[in-house]
């Protein structure tokens, strides 16, 4: 049997709607999973849906609510009977100085980029026990692994995130749950859009970038899927930079919001 293939498992992601989240969901479609969308949106959930080829399951949840991940973790594994593959990926960025953040944008971060994942995983870990294990990636970022200006709040969720999932990992083997991170660095989506707008945002990215390019969608899904997959069955506890090797050099552009 191909180690890299997902044939009869099933996969939850999170903020499967667009960007990096619509491209792992197709990517472990592709392999061979059943996988369940999970976002606020119907509508691009549906559309995300119909390019898939698995009988794909949409789940409509608000992440950022105290009992939303519980409620998920359950109508996940009501529609798709158990989940072997569990992809933390919705999350809120952020950047401004840090002399104009506020609580509530501060709490906002942690209930969506920390509490949330933290919750689907308690939630989901008995089902996964059950049938002796399963594959947890949580999405981190370049910016939890280095220092990035004007963005202390989300830097800290997302290296709250590489913390938890190192602890995750020692906790959970035992009973045969790998639990690892990817950490991204620029990728070309829909929230960069506004930035690269700026001039010398596009240049200034390249030029700290080894591989001198942006990351595109395809390039994260491709490492999470490997993640999710017997190819990868005795990697736990690492967090794996999936970002051109721009962590290596980094001096994050710091120029206008």
């Amino acid at each position: 049997m191909d180690p890299f293939r997902l044939d009869g498992r099933t996969a939850l992601v999170t903020g499967a709607s667009r960007g990096i989240g619509t491209a792992i969901a197709q990517g472990l479609d592709r392999a061979g999973a059943r996988v369940a969308l999970a976002a606020r949106s119907r509508s691009e959930l549906e559309s995300v849906a119909g390019e898939l080829t698995n009988d794909p399951v949409v789940l409509v949840t608000d992440l950022a609510r105290p009992e939303a991940a519980p409620t998920l973790a359950v109508q996940a594994l009501s529609a798709l009977g158990h989940v072997d593959v569990l992809v933390n990926n919705a999350a809120i960025a952020h950047r401004s100085p840090t002399v104009d953040i506020d609580v509530d944008l501060v709490d906002r971060l942690f209930a969506v980029n920390v509490r949330a994942p933290l919750m689907l995983i308690a939630a989901l870990i008995p089902a996964m026990t059950e049938r002796d294990g399963g594959s947890i990636v949580n999405l981190s970022s370049v910016s939890g692994v280095v220092g990035t200006p004007h963005r202390a709040p989300y830097a800290a969720t997302k290296g709250a995130v590489d913390a938890a999932t190192r602890s995750l990992a020692i906790e959970l083997g035992p009973a045969g749950i790998r639990v690892n991170s990817v950490a991204p660095g620029v990728v070309d989506t829909e929230l960069w859009a506004r930035n690269k707008l700026v001039p010398g945002v596009v240049e200034t990215i390249e030029a700290q970038t080894p591989l001198r390019r942006w990351s595109v969608p395809d390039d994260i899904a491709d490492v999470v899927v490997f993640l999710a997959s017997d190819a990868a069955r005795f990697v736990t506890g690492e967090t794996l930079s999936a970002d051109g090797g721009m962590a290596r050099t980094l001096d994050l552009y710091s120029g206008p919001v």
